[in-house]
């Protein structure tokens, strides 16, 4: 990934809070001397430094995929009009969180270990809910029977990416107009945007 200095995540903890937060990931792979890509969930082992998920048997993209792969992380995106700008003299741009993660793919043949991804997958999403829903309420003929149509997997991160552009190149008079005109939006994303812009002017000024 292109990462400008200016744009560069350099705290690992950092990149592995927006992995967390932003953990529906696009998996690439070579298959068959062409690019392949899975949309998918992925829970991130902090202290193992590994990546865990699964995907449909159906799918053929596991199937010779035990190799290097990309892991992409998209978070908040939003464009930038120059109108927000103080001069005409300027061009449109997007400002976007993205974390890239490079690393070697392992299937995990082992029943035991297979249901632990699916269990810590939907305690991790069922977390926070009112009444979260966990393995134990469901039949466990059931689960066996749809685990057999699924393949786990482990990823060992080898090399991780963190990219925040967020008008830093610009001055900070510019970065507070672009601020607060995104804060002026009305999409979920904008504002988003607008809130790491502002934090991330208050760490600077610290």
């Amino acid at each position: 990934m292109y990462v400008p200095k200016s744009f560069e995540i350099n705290e690992k903890e950092q990149i592995y809070d927006l992995i967390e937060k932003n953990s529906f990931a696009i998996l690439f792979s070579q298959k068959d001397d062409q690019p392949f890509a899975t949309h998918l969930p992925l829970l991130l082992d902090r202290d193992e430094g590994c990546l865990y998920g699964h995907m449909a048997k159906a799918n053929t993209h596991w199937e010779n995929i035990e190799s290097k792969v990309l892991v992409v992380f998209s978070g908040a995106h939003s464009y930038i009009s120059p109108y927000w700008y103080e001069t005409p003299q300027s061009v449109p741009t997007w400002n976007y969180v993205a974390v890239h993660v490079y690393g070697k793919l392992e299937l995990i043949e082992d029943d035991n270990k297979l249901i632990k991804i699916l269990d810590d997958s939907v305690t991790y999403y069922e977390s926070g809910k009112p009444n979260p829903w966990n393995m134990s309420k469901a039949d466990f003929n059931l689960i066996d029977s749809l685990s057999k149509g699924i393949v786990g997997f482990k990823i060992e991160i080898t090399n991780i990416e963190g990219k925040l552009k967020l008008s830093q190149n610009h001055s900070k008079e510019r970065q507070e107009r672009v601020i607060n005109a995104l804060e002026m939006q009305d999409d979920d994303n904008s504002k988003q945007i607008s809130k790491l812009m502002r934090e991330n002017l208050e760490k600077q000024s610290r």
